[in-house]
């Protein structure tokens, strides 16, 4: 049973990450997890990524890319510096510790990886056909369960939807009147909109 205190106090925001600065601090495979999900969401933003030792597989994600800028190098506080945000993914609980503190101190928002409690923002499970972008959170709780529900909804949604956001945008810009009376036929045009797979 869900109570008050249970529910998920989250407040879901979706970033604009390519107007905004961003460091990833180590090189492994959580790493190039985290990298995988900004570039497929973000391609343009500017990213630094900071490790001693980067895997072959973030090497390649980042080859060729002038918005990436890799330095092998153990991380220090002057890294932060001109830093929007901040990816932590470090095998090192002491060391991540240090980054959310530095980060809070110099009021920049930092993801801890696998380790909820520091984090100050999640990077959720994410479902996208066109337009249409969906990010699902299960707070921290569990990723493979986010995984799984992405994939239902990922096989739920039409291809077909993102034609339909398109053609209510532009009608949406074709209404006269104030907010309220947009707001009011365009409600009325999709409150019998339903939505189903082909497959």
């Amino acid at each position: 049973m869900t109570t008050a205190n249970s529910k998920n106090k989250l407040f879901p925001v979706f970033l604009k990450l390519e107007s905004l600065r961003l460091l990833i601090i180590g090189g492994g495979t959580v790493a190039e997890e985290k990298l995988k999900a900004v570039l497929s969401n973000s391609p343009d933003t500017s990213i630094k990524i900071i490790a001693r030792e980067l895997s072959d597989a973030i090497k390649k994600q980042t080859e060729g890319k002038k918005n990436i800028k890799t330095t092998q190098k153990e991380f220090t506080e002057s890294d932060l510096e001109g830093i929007d945000v901040v990816i932590a993914a470090v095998n090192n609980p002491e060391a991540s510790m240090r980054i959310q503190r530095l980060c809070r101190k110099k009021n920049i928002l930092v993801n801890v990886a696998d380790t909820p409690v520091l984090c100050d923002f999640y990077l959720g499970s994410i479902v996208q056909k066109g337009q249409l972008k969906l990010a699902i959170s299960t707070n921290g709780k569990s990723p493979t369960a986010a995984k799984r529900i992405k994939e239902m909804l990922h096989n739920a949604l039409p291809d077909e939807l993102d034609e339909l956001i398109e053609q209510l945008h532009l009608i949406r810009n074709q209404l006269k009147g104030d907010f309220q009376q947009k707001v009011s036929v365009m409600n009325e045009i999709t409150k019998t909109m339903t939505l189903s797979s082909n497959s």
